[in-house]
């Protein structure tokens, strides 16, 4: 069952990249007493992923971040190499954090599992965005189809904030 508004987010590890290799860092730690903008994606690199979902979150940073957003982060059912890979090329003045979740155990765990096998991508995430209060959804947008970043987008949520 996926995810809805009004419900606290699980308890679930992500992995993220620090100058000492990958360290895991927890929900708690992501979300406790913040106001979060989290948005997933299938796939780090992948073209709507690369190409329209993540520039709109890096180009708006500062405007999501005036409407009292503490944090805008990313995750995606990769591992936390190809995370600070995609970083490095895409938020090289770090506007956004990159939260690797490699076995989607948070993509399962919000029941937002894409299973993307037919086309050679195996498990991953549907595309979404979300806001999250001290670990609590307060908006969802799920995409309709995983080619597309309209509703999950940047520009969307940030109209609802």
């Amino acid at each position: 069952m996926p995810i809805k508004v009004g419900d606290r987010l699980p308890t679930t590890t992500f992995r993220v990249m620090t100058p000492d290799g990958p360290k895991p860092k927890t929900t708690e730690e992501v979300f406790k007493g913040k106001k979060v903008v989290l948005f997933a994606v299938p796939g780090a690199f992948t073209p709507t992923c690369h190409k329209n979902h993540l520039p709109g979150f890096v180009k708006n940073a500062e405007a999501i971040k005036g409407k009292g957003i503490d944090a805008i982060a990313v995750t995606s059912v990769n591992d936390p190499f190809v995370q600070d890979a995609w970083k490095k090329a895409s938020d090289p003045d770090n506007k956004i954090d990159f939260l690797a979740d490699g076995s989607g155990e948070f993509a399962k765990a919000v029941g937002m599992e894409l299973d993307a096998s037919a086309n050679g991508l195996g498990m991953r995430s549907k595309r979404y965005s979300m806001v999250v209060e001290d670990g609590v959804v307060k908006s969802l947008n799920i995409e309709d189809a995983p080619g597309k970043a309209d509703i999950s987008g940047a520009d969307n949520l940030l109209k609802s904030l």
